[in-house]
């Protein structure tokens, strides 16, 4: 991991709403301008406070190069000022128009088979290519000049999903970048070649003008260089956005600038803790999938990673989907009340507002049956009616916007380097997933509401009484020492397979695994062995494992858990070692849903940190804390009532509540409590 050395954002900038933001992007140039007026309307119904704007206009404000057309952006502009709806205002870049493909075909990504990307798309431009940030930086600088000082401006919204189509370009221009970025990296190309492993299959390095991106070939590529390829990818267009972003600030001084970002599963398209420090506020787009079985969950853990990536203010979910989506095998519509569900589970874990893709649902184009606010068939709809219900939930509880989520007792570690190295080249268990290990480790103590942060492994600890190292294939030398510090002072560590194997050059680590982990765990895997499909062994205490396992010996820690059955009979599974006044878990087997509830859930117990109230499983609960009062959500995502013991007002109905709440399936309370 590389030490975070990004210092764009000086302090957490006014929001850009007077109360939760609530709203989407809106594309007017979709649409007639009777229509315009009518939105404006439905917008004030609905209570719409802030709308994204412009994220694809470059085509409509510049039709043919040179010759712009600003009379329907100033006009739409004015109408939404004049009905008190701010705009986020977009850099049209993350969509150039025809002409500008049509002149310069090269700007286009090119696919690791040496394929040039065609017009048509989307994001459809090399972050390395010098004619492409001239342009882009020329279309930002009218729109700027135009728009800076406009009174609707509440906030610049670079580009559109960064990397969401063009992460990768293996064109010319990128190979060259690419160079460049490793000489400033490793500064002598025997580094590069030490670093790499070059002398596997005789490909050493004599010079960085010999180097080249990971086209194809024959076999696979060098793990280290494409693990470094997804860095330098990453870096490539945070340079591009920081481009964007340092023009803005010149012509438009004092208006905060954000990118959406796509925080979910992981690893993502780009390195998103690595880059929040350049957001004035973060935001993110964040969309379920049909066949998850615990959406919610899904839900929640976006949500405690966004939180994560800056713990000292509140961020915004700038996209979700009002019903279906258009882009899975089977785009699900949401199910009633799932729709405000879903807003305030963001809004409980830190988000101060819910905004949707898009406003109004497109006729044409690529995402046409992709839900919207205002869906085809207008305000006659379920969908409509839940929109403006929402609304006014959230103009109901304006008075929680600026409270923070109160501090969770547990971190958990995740990082993009990491699971791009795992990706990098091939491994003992090709299908494996290290982010949903990752996300098991969450869910069995989402079950518990017991608030996790989900952290970068550089994130300090203090205020921490648990951390939770799931699947960290990447660590550096630093990381070992901090957790061992942290144990020893109190706390507990749970790490599990596949942490700690690789070294940031995605070198394994010799001598034994867990690598980097091995003597803080005291204990010594000399072999994994992967199981097959559906293949099960069981645990001394009843236990169940599938998929991963390892023959694990326990040098210097207490065996908590051993095999039965298999080839491991015998032989320890789960160890603990006692550290000072706290302890490091080792789970060297991928343990089953009930078993790991059981193990996170005894180690939690054992530490005293429980969830704000006693709640069901599948009622989610979650505190916010302001300066005046403090708020509790409480979401039923099961098909049953449930009855909860809290006091204070319910802020959506504003009705006392005494001691005992009755909380419909699907429904949703907001308690302002007392001090």
């Amino acid at each position: 991991m590389r030490a975070t050395s990004i210092t764009g954002k000086t302090g957490h900038p006014a929001w850009p709403t007077s109360g939760l933001s609530f709203g989407g992007d809106y594309n007017p140039e979709q649409w007639s301008e009777q229509t315009w007026a009518e939105d404006v309307e439905l917008m004030r119904e609905a209570g719409v406070s802030l709308v994204t704007l412009g994220v694809f206009s470059w085509g409509s404000l510049e039709p043919r190069e040179g010759e712009f057309d600003f009379g329907w952006m100033d006009r739409v502009l004015d109408l939404l000022h004049g009905a008190d709806i701010g705009v986020d205002l977009a850099t049209p870049t993350a969509s150039p128009p025809i002409w500008l493909h049509q002149k310069h075909p090269d700007i286009l990504p090119v696919t690791r088979t040496g394929e040039r990307y065609s017009q048509g798309g989307r994001l459809g431009w090399c972050a390395s290519h010098p004619i492409w940030r001239e342009q882009a930086l020329r279309i930002v600088r009218a729109v700027a000049e135009r728009y800076g000082a406009h009174p609707a401006l509440r906030l610049w919204h670079v580009g559109n999903e960064f990397g969401g189509g063009n992460r990768l370009c293996y064109c010319d221009h990128s190979a060259a970048h690419f160079r460049r970025w490793l000489e400033a990296r490793y500064d002598a190309i025997e580094a590069v070649n030490e670093a790499w492993g070059t002398a596997f299959w005789g490909h050493r390095y004599a010079d960085f003008d010999q180097i080249l991106p990971p086209r194809d070939s024959e076999t696979v590529a060098n793990p280290g260089l494409v693990l470094d390829f997804n860095r330098f990818a990453s870096d490539a267009l945070l340079e591009h956005y920081r481009a964007e972003r340092a023009l803005l600030g010149e012509i438009s001084p004092g208006v905060p600038a954000t990118t959406n970002f796509m925080v979910g599963r992981g690893p993502h398209v780009v390195d998103y803790a690595r880059w929040a420090p350049e957001m004035d506020l973060l935001a993110n787009d964040h969309y379920t999938y049909g066949n998850d079985d615990a959406r919610a969950q899904d839900l929640a853990f976006s949500a405690d990673r966004m939180r994560g990536l800056d713990r000292g203010a509140p961020w915004l979910l700038m996209e979700h989907s009002a019903s279906a989506v258009s882009w899975q095998p089977r785009n699900l519509a949401k199910d009633p009340g799932e729709l405000a569900r879903n807003s305030l589970a963001h809004v409980a874990r830190g988000s101060d507002g819910a905004m949707f893709f898009q406003w109004r649902q497109s006729v044409a184009g690529a995402e046409q049956f992709h839900s919207a606010m205002v869906p085809h068939t207008g305000t006659r709809s379920r969908v409509w009616r839940e929109v403006v219900e929402l609304g006014e939930t959230l103009r109901a509880i304006a008075e929680l916007r600026g409270s923070l989520v109160e501090p969770a007792r547990v971190a958990l570690l995740v990082d993009d380097e990491a699971g791009w190295a795992w990706r990098a080249g091939p491994k003992p268990h090709q299908s494996l997933d290290l982010a949903g290990i990752a996300r098991a480790y969450h869910r069995a103590l989402w079950g518990r509401n017991v608030l996790v942060d989900v952290v970068a492994p550089w994130t300090a600890l203090d205020g921490y009484t648990l951390v939770l190292v799931p699947a960290l294939f990447l660590v550096n030398d630093e990381l070992a020492g901090r957790l061992e510090a942290f144990a020893r002072g109190g706390g507990q560590v749970v790490v599990s397979y596949l942490s700690g194997i690789v070294d940031e050059s995605n070198r394994v680590r010799t001598g034994g695994y867990p690598g980097a982990f091995r003597d803080l765990l005291g204990v010594f895997v000399e072999e994994f062995r992967v199981l097959l499909d559906g293949q099960v062994e069981t645990l001394d205490n009843g236990w169940g494992v599938s998929d991963w396992t390892e023959c694990l010996h326990a040098d210097d820690a207490a065996v908590v858990a051993s095999y039965t059955s298999g080839a491991l009979t015998g032989l320890p599974a789960v160890t603990r070692r006692e550290l000072g006044a706290g302890a490091a878990w080792y789970v060297s087997a991928n343990l089953d849903a009930a078993a790991l509830r059981d193990l996170l859930g005894g180690i939690v117990d054992d530490a005293g940190i429980t969830g704000p109230i006693q709640a069901p499983v599948g009622v989610e609960a979650v505190r916010r804390r302001g300066e005046a009062a403090d708020y509790l959500f409480l979401i039923n995502h099961t098909d049953a009532e449930a009855r909860l013991r809290v006091s204070g007002v319910e802020l959506i109905t504003q009705a006392r509540v005494a001691g005992d709440l009755t909380l419909p399936a699907g429904a949703v309370a907001i308690i302002r409590e007392g001090r």
